[in-house]
């Protein structure tokens, strides 16, 4: 496909941590994608609802509610691609954010390589 026909896909990123939000825009932005980003619950949603991402990527523990409260209610607006960044590992924890709606899972720290891998397979 010819670049100028090329559709960028949108990516919401949700962190809390500027450090870490800064550092995930900015791969997936190298990787073509469209970035936006918010820093708490709140502002995830109305974010999410001003701009019709075509994915999430989601850290659990936010500011606000949390990022399972913020799952529950993009996926009830426009149900969507979600990938939950977090530093809890338990299965437990996996299974309740899998069980809101996120579709896949990544645990903290990870490699920026495997977070667009995921996205990207998220995204197919």
């Amino acid at each position: 496909m010819p670049e100028h026909l090329t559709v960028s896909r949108r990516v919401l990123v949700v962190e809390d941590e500027p450090v870490i939000n800064q550092a995930v825009s900015d791969r997936l932005e190298a990787e073509g994608y469209d970035v936006v980003r918010a820093w708490d619950g709140p502002g995830a949603v109305s974010c999410f609802e001003e701009t019709s991402p075509d994915l999430v990527v989601l850290d659990v523990m936010l500011p606000g509610y949390d990022g399972l409260e913020v799952c529950r209610r993009i996926q009830a607006v426009r149900p969507v691609p979600v990938l939950m960044l977090t530093a809890r590992a338990d299965e437990a924890d996996v299974l309740v954010g899998l069980g809101v709606g996120a579709d896949d899972y990544l645990t903290k720290p990870f490699r920026a390589r495997e977070l667009v891998a995921r996205v990207n397979a998220l995204l197919r």
